[in-house]
């Protein structure tokens, strides 16, 4: 170590930094922390930035997607009707075919009838509306039939004895439900 003379008078030969040194030295810190979270703040403020508009992109095109939606279902209701008309249109003809033959017998008139149901019956068939026609002895489901009276019966007691008005289902929905007689217990 070689003896130099501190260029400040009150600093001692120990090596020790005087109060004018520490008090740069902790400025320069201060300064290399000031310029960090700077830095750190500029950068958080890019990703703020950044995920703004990823949140007002994510959100139109939420708002995009559910639109559409909309868009869609009321497309499927318009058609869904557009169809069911559609499949029912060859039945009208039928009828008007009928109405139209003046001097038709009866049995010609039943002829023309039962064929016109038959394509009814098809019609319904396509669009996924089926019968409800519980065979006698059925167990009754109260999630399908309706009963109108009991009656007394051979059979066992709250089965159907009778339908009086078919039922029908729509998609495994019931749009109406069969009309029927239930046997009373005994």
């Amino acid at each position: 170590m070689s003896d130099t003379i501190p260029s400040d008078p009150n600093q001692e030969l120990t090596g020790a930094p005087s109060p004018e040194e520490l008090e740069a030295a902790q400025a320069a810190n201060e300064a290399d922390a000031l310029s960090a979270a700077q830095a750190e703040l500029a950068t958080l403020q890019a990703k703020n930035t950044e995920l703004a508009d990823s949140y007002l992109r994510a959100k139109a095109e939420a708002e995009n997607a559910r639109r559409r939606a909309d868009e869609e279902i009321s497309k499927a209701r318009k058609f869904a009707v557009e169809n069911f008309a559609e499949s029912l249109l060859p039945v009208t003809d039928s009828l008007e075919s009928g109405l139209a033959i003046k001097d038709a017998t009866p049995e010609q008139m039943r002829e023309g009838a039962e064929a016109t149901l038959k394509q009814l019956k098809s019609a319904l068939e396509r669009n996924r509306v089926l019968e409800i026609n519980p065979a006698t002895g059925t167990r009754f489901d109260p999630h399908q039939h309706q009963a109108i009276s009991m009656v007394p019966a051979e059979q066992e007691a709250n089965t159907v004895v009778g339908v009086l008005q078919k039922g029908y289902l729509i998609a495994d929905r019931v749009l109406r439900p069969a009309l029927v007689t239930v046997a009373a217990a005994k």
